[in-house]
């Protein structure tokens, strides 16, 4: 009889005499809940502290120059000026008027922005996700993973600063990613939805926001571009895993929205200057470009994996997704997805496991693309813009979340991994590693909070002078660099005629020029 009870413990349910404190349902009424909620303390509290810094932003590099054009010119002026002379980033200008148009105050809120709308679109993803494979998303759990995989998005790369409080790099790198979740999300309400209306109005969103992006971000352009080419692929009804050529045509009309943004972009008077202050270099597809982007692509990597706090993306999806699935008080069948929208349950062997794969060739070939770009805009040196690099590492974050999910899911089912001690265990060790991460990200984050203060004070201090000077009629007036994030200052070069930083300053400022002080 004992033996038939030790054999039989994790089918206690809490309905029985000894289910009350030892099943899994009590699992999930104490450990489950407080390591989710230990969680989005820990990932929260980091991401406040970002928005926190929002405050202390001020202006430095483009900051300067799309100051003075929003003030001077207005929305659609900067965007001309972005088309006809600068790099035809046509919806990057139109952001960027938008956002300094209203003064310091638009630079401030908007990494509160990017975080609220992120963590939303995350919190959404990860709900679709849990319901395709059978299960009731616990949404503390899926606040915590989305506030965790921020905290590694903005503070486990080489340059924070530049990937959450630097407005110029967020419009370009930062918002293209959340818009991209959005468009996402839009894709999977609209796709297989019965009202034609509603079918055609999401397939005219996704060509107007592909257009839209393709002259935002190129390297987002890229990636996202190959993500969808690859998803079409996939999509196409004989392979049994769409039963309608809907998810195809939507992912049609976004590479060719891509495709036509991208056309624009590289058109453009702007762009057509810029290429022309470029040095002379051997061809794109030449074996030794090939080789040093190789190479650069190669060293991107190298930073990456060297941060290990990223595999707590993996860990978190694992608590996320042992969260839903313990939920059950009985083990029940390992979980069949659900199919998408217009998606066939049909699919064979090889197309669902290619499904499954998808992510790997989307975040290497789509890192490649990146440093192609990169090379090709930025020569040597390019592989260090790090900022740039946010458009293939929230994919891979959001892979190995996904990944982490499906383990946890499957994991979930098991009759081992339902006894109580053995779900502890689980959950225990992927908070500890989550938590681990988290707290390895606090050191750079305290350097990045006195940085940014620091050199808030020292600016208000210095705008202040300025104005004072410039308001009694000088016209040259002093002005000391402020260094902050490798970001370029006044007087980064000897000519002064080159030097455009200088230049926007003393036009924000309504004078003549500024010399070193």
């Amino acid at each position: 009889m004992s033996t038939m009870a030790a054999e039989g413990e994790d089918l206690v349910t809490p309905s029985s005499p000894t289910g009350r404190n030892t099943g899994p349902r009590h699992l999930l009424r104490t450990l489950l809940p407080t390591a989710a909620a230990t969680l989005a303390a820990a990932a929260g509290a980091l991401v406040a502290v970002g928005c926190f810094l929002g405050l202390y932003i001020r202006p430095t590099s483009d900051d300067w120059c799309a100051a003075w054009k929003a003030r001077d010119l207005g929305v659609l002026g900067i965007t001309a000026d972005f088309y006809t002379t600068q790099n035809g980033r046509i919806t990057n200008a139109f952001l960027s008027g938008l956002l300094y148009g209203g003064g310091p105050a638009g630079t401030k809120i908007l990494p509160t922005l990017i975080t609220v709308s992120l963590t939303a679109a995350l919190v959404l993803l990860g709900r679709r996700l849990l319901h395709a494979l059978g299960h009731t998303p616990p949404l503390l759990a899926l606040t915590a993973c989305a506030l965790a995989l921020q905290a590694l998005l903005y503070f486990a790369g080489t340059r924070s600063y530049q990937v959450l409080l630097w407005a110029p790099a967020t419009i370009s790198h930062t918002v293209p990613s959340v818009i991209g979740l959005w468009a996402l999300l839009l894709a999977l309400a609209t796709v297989g939805h019965p009202r034609r209306a509603v079918r055609t109005a999401g397939l005219a969103g996704a060509l107007l926001t592909g257009f839209a992006l393709g002259t935002l971000s190129e390297p987002f352009a890229l990636v996202s571009g190959l993500l969808a080419a690859l998803t079409a692929v996939l999509c196409l009804p004989r392979l049994r895993l769409a039963t309608t050529w809907r998810p195809f045509t939507w992912c049609l009309l976004w590479c060719t929205g891509l495709a036509l943004g991208l056309a624009v972009l590289y058109t453009s008077p702007g762009a057509r200057w810029r290429r022309a202050q470029q040095p002379e270099k051997p061809p794109l597809l030449s074996a030794g470009e090939l080789r040093a982007t190789f190479e650069d692509w190669l060293r991107m990597w190298d930073t990456v994996t060297g941060q290990w706090a990223y595999l707590a993306a993996a860990a978190a999806g694992l608590l996320l997704g042992l969260a839903a699935t313990l939920r059950t008080p009985h083990p029940t069948p390992t979980p069949t997805p659900a199919p998408a929208p217009g998606a066939g349950a049909g699919a064979g062997r090889t197309t669902r496991a290619a499904l499954l794969l998808l992510p790997l060739p989307v975040v290497i070939l789509g890192s490649f693309a990146v440093a192609v770009g990169l090379r090709s805009g930025y020569g040597p040196t390019g592989w260090t813009y790090a900022r740039t690099w946010t458009s293939f590492l929230l994919p891979m974050e959001l892979a190995l979340c996904g990944y982490g999910v499906l383990l946890g899911a499957w994991a979930g089912t098991r009759p081992a991994v339902r006894r109580p001690a053995a779900a502890a265990a689980a959950t225990t060790a992927a908070l500890c590693l989550t938590l681990a991460a988290m707290a390895s990200l606090v050191p750079p984050l305290q350097q990045l909070t006195t940085t940014t203060v620091a050199r808030s004070i020292a600016w208000d201090a210095q705008n202040t002078r300025i104005r004072a000077e410039a308001a009694r009629g000088a016209t040259d007036v002093g002005y000391r660099p402020l260094h902050i994030a490798s970001l370029a200052e006044p007087f980064f070069t000897a000519d002064y005629d080159r030097d455009w930083v200088a230049a926007c300053v003393s036009r924000w400022y309504g004078i003549d020029r500024i010399h070193r002080r």
